[in-house]
This record gives C-alpha cells, sequence and structure tokens, in this order.
C-alpha cells in the first residue's frame, strides 16, 4: 500500500512539474516549447483528468504563436527585403508545421468549460508556394552574382550554399546542379604535399607511401584537397611539407649480464629428530616427518640484443599566394628493437619463473636499418594524422 501511495505521489509531483514548466513557457513568449511540451504529455493520453491543464495551455499558446508569427511575417513582407524571404518561407512552414502536430489530437474536451479546444487553422499552401518560388528565384539570381562578381574563393563558397539550400526547398530548379558544381570546383582549395629527406639515411619507399596515403588518414574537409601528385593545371594555394631533420640508427648491441641465484628446494624426506637425535611422534605415536630441504645454486648468463632508431621531422603549411609560412610543427617518433635471451650453468630450479622464459628464447637477427625507420614511422603516421586534422588555413 506505502509503495502504491508513493507511486502515485511521484505520478502528481511529475504531472504537476511538467505544467508548471509548459505554463513557464509560455508566460515567457517560448510558445513553441510551451505547444510541444503540451502536445507531448497530451499525445500520450488526451482523457486524462491530470492533463486537462496541457489542453487550455495549448490552445493559449497556439493562439498567441499564431498572432505573433502573422505580424512578424507582414513587417517582413511590407519591409520588402528579398533578403527577408527565407525567414517568411520557414515561419510559414512552422505554422503548418504545428497544425499538423495538433490535427490528429483533436477533438479536445475540456471539462470545466463544456468545451472543445477552438484551434483556428489555417491553409498556408499558397503562402508557402508562393513565398518557396520568390525565394528560389532569389537564391538563383544571388548566387549568380556571387559567381559572377567573385574576387575571393569564399564568394564562390556562399554561392555553393544558397544553391545547396535553393537544392533542398526546390530540386531541379533552372540550372541549380550545374551551377552548384560551377561553385564548388571554383571555391576548392588546393594543398600541395612534398616530403624531403635532409638526413643522410633512406626513408622506406613504404613509410613514404603510407605517409602520402591522405585518404587512409580519414581527413573530412568538403572545401579542401591535399594532392601528393600536383597536377599541371592547378595554382595551388597552399604547401605541406614535410622535412625529414635526422634519423638515428643506434649500433647492434648485445649486452651481457651474470646473475647468481639460490633458491632452498625440497629434497625428499626426513624424520622430524628431538635435540637428543630421537625421533619425534605424534599423539598417535606415528612418527612425524619433515621436508628434507637443500640449497641450489644457479649462475645465469643474460643477453639483451638492442638497437633504437630515433627520427626528428618538420611539418609547416605555406601560403603560396604570398609565401608566408602558417604554421610549422616540429614531429619526433622513437623505436626501439630489444629481445632478451639465456644460457645457465648449475641447477636450474634455483630460477624465477620469469627468468625460465628467458632460457626458452634464442638470439634472432636484428631488424634492418630501413624496418627500424619504418617502425619509427608508425608513431609519425598518428601525430601527422593529428596535425593535419586540426589544422585550418582560415
Amino acid at each position: 500500500m506505502k509503495k502504491l501511495l508513493l507511486l502515485l505521489t511521484i505520478m502528481v509531483l511529475g504531472a504537476c512539474s511538467g505544467v508548471k514548466k509548459t505554463q513557464e513557457a509560455l508566460n515567457t513568449g517560448n510558445y513553441t516549447t510551451a505547444m510541444n511540451k503540451a502536445i507531448k504529455n497530451l499525445a500520450d493520453n488526451k482523457t486524462k483528468k491530470g492533463h486537462q491543464q496541457f489542453i487550455v495551455l495549448l490552445e493559449e499558446a497556439f493562439a498567441k504563436n499564431t498572432a505573433r508569427e502573422q505580424q512578424e511575417i507582414a513587417f517582413l513582407q511590407n519591409d520588402g527585403n528579398p533578403a527577408n524571404l527565407e525567414a517568411i518561407y520557414n515561419k510559414y512552414l512552422r505554422l503548418k508545421q504545428i497544425q499538423q502536430q495538433i490535427r490528429p489530437l483533436l477533438p479536445l474536451y475540456i471539462i470545466d468549460e463544456g468545451r472543445n479546444a477552438e484551434f483556428k487553422f489555417v491553409n498556408y499552401d499558397n503562402q508557402i508556394l508562393n513565398t518557396k518560388d520568390d525565394l528560389s528565384e532569389h537564391l538563383y539570381q544571388n548566387a549568380l552574382n556571387l559567381l559572377g562578381s567573385a574576387k575571393y574563393k569564399s564568394d564562390y563558397r556562399a554561392a555553393y550554399d544558397d544553391l545547396k539550400y535553393l537544392q533542398e526547398i526546390n530540386p531541379g530548379y533552372r540550372e541549380t546542379v550545374a551551377k552548384m558544381d560551377e561553385a564548388y570546383n571554383k571555391g576548392l582549395e588546393f594543398v600541395r604535399v612534398e616530403i624531403a629527406n635532409q638526413t643522410q639515411q633512406i626513408i622506406p619507399e613504404r613509410l613514404e607511401a603510407e605517409l602520402l596515403d591522405f585518404n587512409a588518414f580519414g581527413i573530412d574537409n568538403f572545401w579542401l584537397q591535399y594532392h601528393t601528385r600536383p597536377l599541371q593545371n592547378i595554382n595551388y594555394d597552399y604547401a605541406m611539407n614535410l622535412d625529414f631533420m635526422e634519423i638515428n640508427i643506434s649500433p647492434e648491441r648485445i649486452n651481457e649480464t651474470q646473475v647468481i641465484k639460490e633458491r632452498q628446494i625440497k629434497d625428499g624426506w626426513e624424520y622430524l629428530l628431538d635435540r637428543d637425535g630421537n625421533v619425534v611422534k605424534d599423539s598417535l605415536g606415528n612418527k612425524i616427518k619433515v621436508d628434507k630441504m637443500r640449497t641450489v645454486t644457479c649462475k645465469l648468463f643474460q643477453f639483451t640484443q638492442f638497437k633504437s632508431a630515433q627520427i626528428g621531422a618538420k611539418v609547416s603549411f605555406t601560403n603560396l599566394r604570398d609565401g608566408q609560412v602558417i604554421n610549422s610543427y616540429p614531429l619526433s617518433s622513437e623505436f626501439i628493437f630489444e629481445h632478451i635471451f639465456a644460457n645457465f650453468q648449475g641447477d636450474k630450479r634455483a630460477l624465477e619463473d620469469d627468468l625460465l622464459l628467458y632460457l626458452n628464447a634464442r638470439e634472432v637477427p636484428f631488424p634492418s636499418n630501413e624496418q627500424m625507420v619504418y617502425d619509427a614511422g608508425e608513431d609519425l603516421k598518428a601525430r601527422l594524422k593529428s596535425i593535419v586534422s586540426r589544422h585550418q588555413f582560415n
């Protein structure tokens, strides 16, 4: 019973909270929020007695929202500025949309007043179609003007945005698609990518290919293209240079260390003796046995194969229009090859388990210098991807 009362209390408080928030939205002029909250609750159960207030609030919010939107539309229309057409078009769409949300809920009966809630619906289809036509022509002409007078690539991008929006609201309008292609091609910026090796070491071809594989980097920039193989017919806007400044490879070394290990181990058993040399017995008269321990010794010869490679590089971005370096970032990476193996003299039972593993290993060939540089470049690729992904030219 207590659980039921608690559940009912929570439900009542929740409903009251919902009504309060809807009322607050209405009082502050946030009519869209008020209508959405009321519609959501009424869609769940419009006949619920506790939802009566949502009907009243929805009726009031709808009337006030419609009046305000129509006043704003009239003001924008009287202003006569074609730049207002998009705002007018969207306002008509929202007015129609809210009617479509409310219509399935009707009728909504207000018990205390003995009447159905009133919603004065208007058919906005003609206004929407007429405004869309005017807006389409405005967007199209504005884009043509930008394409014809563009001084900067940002102008072509602005034209593309207008045409893209036009294609969304009015697909196939005049030559929208063709003009979009033109605006996109003229608004693109191109980056020439080059790698320079200022070291005495050879950069593995595989590493260079992967560093230049921008498709694998997953870079998503609609208005920017990186070309690792520059084309003759393109005037590049920027250059990205990856300069290898130093590549250091250590000599191949095998270091030897010797360790002597001792450990007590069980070596059979013997009878427990007292001070007088007599065998000790338990309470049942049985002779007590104890483990017989002895110390074993082992000399471990541990060998460590070691070789390292370090790469120092720099990536820089240059504006080819004025020759100025925009940004420069240092890059460094290291790869260490280490392999341990061992042999022994004596009793290997003196060795811990982790040392026994080295006894199963054998000496292995050292990686080539080329492989070491490639492995060091793995981290370099990740760092380069991070820099290119977050770099902004504008």
